[in-house]
């Protein structure tokens, strides 16, 4: 089980309310028949003076997600010091309605940097549940620790979100970084729990989302989970899509799970990402505005000890190829030639990743950077292994063309980048493959250990969605161990592999260090699944790779 957390080390909110507390109304009086709070609030995009508040309000029966029904209504939001928001700092009004889905996104501002605010909505003299949030340290400020929760991949159809409430639990917590996958484009009976794909809970409206009321009430379900609204109301979040947000391996001007008869892509493209927008406490083209722009891709800082970038690794890609490239070392003799990122932004990235600035360079990375062979994996495993997030093409061959794998020639110029600039300290956070992996970045994978490494990868595993074990029914670390030993066999540079976990992981960032813990959680179908320690791997500063560690960090 997750240890109770100790305040002591960070200051993180004052009072330490817990998670039912701050989810909790501000109010005791009787509630109103009809609730116009139905999906929670959630904050994300901590700015040293800003944060990004959220809310849906339902303001009559008939105005349901998607629906385009329901009437204009003027909300009050508030941030406050306290939770009974006896010292209220900041307060505004927002008008919403049918055209945004009655969501509201605003940005409170003026704001004190690296302080624990609580918030709250108000529509027709009802208040929404209050969530907490907190702000970014100043730009140059000396931080001693940072600690952030890790998630990827939550199908709602394979299970419970429990590895979300037990992150909610938690008091220690900076924010949540979550990687991609935040929810699914399939209908029921399409990529379930297990095997046989069981519904545990099926997906609403009941097929696969296409149009813009289809990803409305998509998103609209999802918030609905009780475990996911704890969460949002109790850290905020830092995010960015990988392809289920809109289709199934998806890329610039197409997708894999779009047929010609579900209309026009770039129609669809937009819808989820108009939806994305309205429903995600997020900054899209730098501001909490909807419909302004679609830029994903951007930079929080943490004081002098951390910068992330968080990437959008599908909206200016290249197509897949047909067949993997050559070689998945970042040498001239590699393949890949398209791009994953697109020019603009992987300059863009470059120059994020420049001596100076915050030590740690963190980049959260939708799909794996690590480049990595399946070559002399046992024929009656090669099937199984796709099936888990794609990580083999359908004709066996050896790398993975959906990874950065598949885009030799932007993986190339950005470790021939780090290498050029000298630089030290820098950490992909992925998620994608519903696996766990800890890895060095080499220059050249072919001949390490010998050589530099460019950086080091943490791969978190899913929340949900089904992996190795779930695909083949083998029970755990069976059919598993034999893959994963091929692999580090013939990847020296993956030093941690895990293909048979749920959870999360948390990540702890000091100056001397980079630490992830793995939590599993039990069976996804049981809606109280316990959460357990698993493994834990580090990175020091100035070191470039990763080193195995006895225990998680003590919250």
């Amino acid at each position: 089980m997750t240890p109770t957390p100790n305040l002591s080390r960070r200051a993180v909110i004052a009072g330490g309310a817990g998670a039912a507390a701050v989810a909790g109304s501000a109010s005791a009086a009787a509630r109103p028949a009809h609730q116009p709070f139905q999906h929670g609030v959630a904050s994300g995009d901590p700015l040293p003076r800003a944060v990004v508040l959220w809310t849906r309000v339902t303001p009559t029966p008939d105005a349901t997600p998607g629906s385009g029904l329901g009437p204009r209504v003027t909300v009050t939001w508030e941030v406050a010091t306290d939770r009974r928001f006896r010292h209220v700092v900041r307060r505004g009004r927002a008008v919403t309605g049918p055209a945004r889905d009655h969501t509201v996104k605003v940005d409170a501002t003026r704001l004190r940097p690296d302080t624990a605010y609580f918030y709250r909505f108000t529509v027709r003299g009802v208040t929404s549940p209050i969530g907490r949030t907190r702000t970014a340290p100043a730009r140059n400020a000396a931080v001693d620790g940072l600690r952030f929760g890790v998630v990827s991949c939550a199908n709602l159809q394979a299970g419970w979100f429990a590895a979300y409430r037990h992150l909610a639990a938690r008091d220690d917590l900076f924010a949540v970084i979550h990687l991609g996958d935040y929810l699914y484009e399939y209908g029921p009976g399409e990529y379930g729990y297990g095997r046989d794909n069981t519904d545990v809970r099926p997906h609403v409206p009941a097929h696969e989302m296409v149009s813009l009321a289809d990803y409305r009430q998509r998103h609209a379900q999802y918030k609905a989970d009780a475990d996911l609204r704890a969460l949002h109301a109790r850290h905020p979040f830092i995010v960015t899509w990988d392809d289920h947000e809109v289709t199934n391996d998806q890329w610039r001007d197409g997708a894999e799970n779009h047929q010609p008869e579900e209309g026009d892509y770039a129609a669809r493209k937009a819808a989820a990402h108009r939806a994305y927008d309205e429903w995600m406490p997020v900054r899209m083209s730098g501001t909490a505005a909807t419909g302004d722009g679609t830029q994903l891709f951007r930079t929080l800082r943490f004081g002098g000890l951390a910068e992330l970038s968080m990437l959008d690794l599908r909206s200016y890609r290249d197509q897949q190829a047909d067949t993997p490239a050559p070689s998945p070392v970042p040498s001239p003799a590699g393949g890949g030639d398209g791009t994953i990122s697109g020019r603009g932004q992987l300059d863009w990235l470059r120059q994020r990743l420049r001596p100076g600035g915050p030590q740690w360079k963190l980049v959260g990375n939708p799909v794996m950077i690590a480049p990595v062979t399946f070559a002399q994996l046992p024929h009656d495993l090669v099937d199984p292994v796709n099936d888990v997030a794609g990580l083999l093409p359908r004709d066996g061959a050896p790398y993975n063309v959906d990874q950065w794998d598949g885009y030799t020639r932007d993986r190339r110029e950005l470790f021939e980048h780090i290498r050029d600039q000298g630089l030290r300290d820098v950490v992909f956070l992925t998620g994608d493959i519903h696996s766990g992996w800890a890895c060095d970045l080499p220059y050249d994978a072919s001949t390490y250990p010998l050589g530099d490494s460019a950086g080091v990868e943490l791969v978190c595993t899913s929340v949900t969605s089904n992996n190795l074990k779930d695909i083949t029914g083998s029970p755990a670390r069976t059919s598993s161990l034999a893959v994963e030993a091929v692999i580090q066999t013939n990847n020296r540079h993956v030093k941690y592999l895990d293909f048979d976990s749920h959870g999360y992981s948390v990540l702890d960032v000091t100056p001397e260090r980079v630490q992830m813990d793995w939590y599993v959680v039990g069976d996804r179908a049981d809606r109280d699944a316990s959460s357990s320690w698993s493994a834990s791997w580090a990175t020091r500063s100035g070191s470039n790779k990763v080193q195995a560690v006895s225990a998680p960090v003590v919250p």
